[in-house]
């Protein structure tokens, strides 16, 4: 327990925080908080300390995984994890990443061997990620499944996560500037929400891509049953075997699995597909800093061979082939409500979810998502949006245009806002 105990004085400075070791030991951290109950958690194994403190993101999180961590009510994991966090921001999450240089350098190396996905890997790792049980998905996403941040364009207490996410799309159509009878390619296009989007509210035909099985048939289903099956297609297909010509391209949620060494492949290829007067909108999740690497426990359990880039690497790569980059926007904090929502919704569903896999996932699923919250709330990741251009006449003189469109889109889905149809108020108001 020496160690912990050791970082833990050294990290914790607000906020009560109370550890009681597996033999009944107690230690007590911080300072308490007017108002503020200590967070109080007990190690189960006599392991737990020594396994957190050796390396605190990856530690933490198999030790809850595990069971040998518990945080006692009416506290939970994130909790924690934004009670930890939050007190590491002073020094920029360091005292949470490994330590030393030989250990650094290792974890760099590793995180980049990680991120190179040759096509039989990358489909290896989207089925990893994306091929669980469609009712999983169901359970904690919006009702249109978008696996990517929300927009919060009002106060996120008072705006619901569907409302959130269909303002997301209509931010992001509203950048790509689409005219009618034009064709769009959507790659990595998840459970087709955006691809049937951009179908209902445009005179357009819609490709869309990905390389996870079940997401594609669950795509197909969805556009036969919205009756749009003759201007969407879905094609299960790594986007490097894409071939043709499209006026728009929409990336949303891709690049983080494209990994930093496929980055000349990506725009390589995009720049030959779309047309001469195209346009093409990436979203993706990013460092407001300096490049640097994907931690070991989200690149073992939830996103192998991920990697959340900074803007100088897209920018840098994008230039080599004669991409323009005419709009960039910093999507700050939106996807800590995102996340945060998320938690929430598997957090009700937390029997099902067991009987689904088991306790172990279940605990992994919401470490994962605490730990994901804190970093675009106290660390440093962003989401960014980037518009891409060959000629720069291919979109108006000024930024008007996106906010225009992004209004007429909202107001035209004014009335059509979805519930979510597992909220559990829904069946109050039913009784």
């Amino acid at each position: 327990m020496w160690l912990l105990d050791k970082f833990l004085n050294s990290a914790i400075r607000r906020g009560r925080l109370i550890v009681t070791d597996h033999d009944g030991q107690t230690y007590e951290y911080g300072a308490p908080e007017e108002g503020e109950p200590p967070l109080h958690i007990r190690l189960t194994h006599r392991k737990a300390a020594n396994h957190i403190a050796r390396y605190p993101q990856v530690g933490a999180g198999e030790a809850f995984m595990w069971g040998w961590l518990e945080v006692e009510p009416p506290h939970d994991i994130r909790d924690l994890v934004l009670f930890v966090t939050m007190n590491a921001k002073r020094e920029a999450g360091a005292s949470l990443k490994p330590q030393g240089p030989l250990r650094k350098a290792a974890q760099k190396l590793l995180a980049k061997a990680d991120s190179i996905n040759l096509r039989g890997k990358a489909r290896k790792n989207a089925e990893h990620t994306y091929n669980l049980t469609r009712r999983l998905y169901e359970l904690f996403l919006d009702e249109d499944r978008q696996y990517t941040m929300a927009y919060y364009r009002e106060d996120p207490a008072a705006t619901s996560l569907e409302k959130a996410q269909l303002d997301k799309k209509a931010h992001l159509a509203a950048k790509m500037f689409i005219q009618p009878g034009q064709r769009v390619l959507d790659i990595g296009c998840g459970w087709g929400g955006f691809a049937l989007y951009l179908a209902r509210h445009y005179d357009v035909e819609v490709t869309g891509v990905a390389l996870a099985p079940d997401q594609i048939a669950f795509c197909k289903e969805r556009a036969e049953a919205a009756g749009l099956a003759d201007r969407v297609t879905f094609e299960l297909m790594d986007y490097r075997d894409v071939q043709g010509q499209f006026d728009r391209i929409s990336s949303v949620g891709l690049l983080e699995h494209v990994g930093t060494p496929h980055y000349p492949a990506f725009f390589e290829h995009t720049n030959r597909l779309l047309a001469p007067d195209g346009v093409m909108v990436s979203h993706c999740c990013g460092r407001a800093g300096a490049p640097g690497f994907t931690d070991k426990w989200t690149r073992k359990y939830i996103f192998p061979g991920g990697y959340i880039p900074a803007l100088s690497e897209l920018v840098t790569q994008s230039e080599k082939y004669r991409w323009q980059v005419m709009d960039v926007e910093a999507m700050r904090f939106h996807y800590s409500h995102t996340l945060e929502e998320w938690y929430r919704r598997t957090v009700l569903h937390r029997k099902e979810i067991e009987a689904l896999y088991d306790e172990r996932f279940y605990r992994m699923w919401l470490f994962y998502l605490a730990g994901a919250e804190q970093s675009f709330r106290h660390g440093n990741m962003v989401n960014w949006q980037l518009q891409y251009v060959k000629d720069r006449n291919a979109i108006p003189m000024t930024r008007e245009y996106i906010e225009t469109e992004s209004a007429r889109l909202r107001a035209a889905d004014a009335g059509n806002v979805p519930e979510w149809h597992l909220d559990p108020a829904l069946d109050e108001a039913a009784e």
